[in-house]
């Protein structure tokens, strides 16, 4: 099978992960897809296959060099697509020969794939794309990564001429919702240092991300009969509303990039009697990203003093900067960006604007630098991925597994 006919394959699993069942998996199609995979690992032949209750599914290519001292390296990726948009019922289909205008997705509903609103679009001009029917995600993200890995994995099982140390695999639920890492057990993963697939467009090397927080604000109230609540009536959402504009207009997702953080109001939700918002906090800078949750702290004693009493913060850390834990063992980032190069691929090095299974997996001792998979769009209908971005992602694994046999 080739890394398209997986995908393919792949997608048609839906894996959408739900934050709100405080199960593991979130949903019950992840463990329907790890068997799924469990079943194709056992087929190809691998070692150690091991699916836990929770949806970890881990395997071993044994490795095939005579030396001794070569170390284990790991490839991850995750299961789940995002709860943004549903991914049941996937109908991807094949763009042949990409010619640089608008994609319809669906013509029924309108739905257009345009590199007016996606300029990312002219850099693909005479390659396939697999793209949505304009209904659902497509799930390069990241079923791409997992189509990438079985797929490379399964060619240095064609060609023993390619010398490697031991190979791990894992695939793993729940990225999306924050909780990929939480129950993955390094120890028994056994790898020296990994690499997630899950990375974007083509060439993405990432070993930065942000620094990641949640809030919530709790704006308690007090509800009169309106005609009678002059001097009475304690209006929680306006309260949260004004809450709301007492931070940077600026610092927010849609005015920031590159090493830019943000607070992002994600939801709000409310009566006259209670509103609770909900925010997350994102900065690469650790320092500044501390000043953001204490700038939150400050605005509600603002508001209590204000309105004695109505408001509570709630403020709950996510995951860190894993650049703390690439930096000390800079050599696999070396290794990856040489992959690169030997399979033709221009590196591109960026900061993570987001979070990945990586950096909580950094800190649990598995050093875990981000490698594209070759999508863009995620989460959306716009989602989309250039089958030859796929197939190099797959090159480079490969690679990455000849060169640490060669180190």
């Amino acid at each position: 099978m080739t890394v398209v006919d997986r995908f393919l394959q792949y997608v048609k699993f839906d894996t959408q992960s739900d934050e709100l069942t405080n199960m593991t998996p979130s949903t019950p199609g992840q463990m329907i897809f790890a068997q799924h995979l469990e079943k194709e690992l056992r087929e190809m032949g691998l070692s150690d296959i091991s699916l836990d209750d929770n949806g970890y599914l881990m395997a071993t290519l044994p490795g095939n060099t005579q030396r001794k001292d070569v170390p284990t390296v790991g490839f991850i990726a995750h299961l789940d697509t995002s709860p943004d948009m549903s991914g049941r019922h996937v109908s991807p289909r094949i763009v042949e020969n990409y010619d640089g205008g608008d994609i319809t997705l669906n013509a029924e509903k309108g739905i257009v794939l345009s590199p007016a609103e996606f300029p990312e679009l002219k850099n693909y001009i005479g390659q396939p794309l697999i793209v949505t029917d304009g209904n659902t995600l497509l799930g390069a993200d990241d079923k791409a990564g997992i189509a990438e890995i079985i797929t490379a994995v399964a060619y240095l099982k064609a060609h023993p001429e390619i010398e490697h140390g031991d190979i791990r695999i894992a695939f793993n639920p729940d990225e999306e919702i924050g909780q990929g890492a939480h129950k993955f057990d390094v120890e028994r993963f056994g790898a020296d240092w990994a690499y997630t697939m899950d990375g974007g467009e083509i060439g993405e090397l990432e070993y930065e991300n942000f620094n990641a927080a949640v809030a919530k604000v709790t704006i308690c109230g007090r509800n009169v009969h309106p005609g009678y609540a002059k001097h009475k009536m304690i209006n929680s959402l306006r309260i949260a509303t004004q809450f709301a504009i007492m931070l940077p207009r600026w610092e927010t997702p849609e005015h920031t990039e590159g090493y830019e953080g943000f607070y992002h109001l994600v939801s709000i939700e409310g009566t006259v009697e209670k509103t609770t918002l909900t925010y997350i906090i994102r900065d690469h800078d650790r320092d500044r990203f501390e000043r953001r949750k204490k700038e939150l702290e400050h605005l509600t004693r603002k508001i209590n003093h204000e309105f004695p009493g109505v408001a509570t913060l709630e403020i709950k850390d996510q995951y860190y900067n894993m650049r703390e834990k690439i930096e000390p063992v800079m050599h696999i980032i070396d290794i990856a960006l040489q992959a690169m190069k030997d399979a033709g691929v221009e590196p591109k090095v960026v900061p993570i604007r987001g979070g990945t299974d990586g950096a909580q997996l950094s800190f649990k001792g598995l050093p875990c630098p981000n490698i594209f998979a070759g999508g863009l769009n995620f989460h959306g209908r716009y989602e989309f991925v250039p089958v030859p971005s796929m197939e190099k992602a797959t090159q480079v694994i490969v690679e990455i597994a000849r060169l640490v046999a060669k180190q």
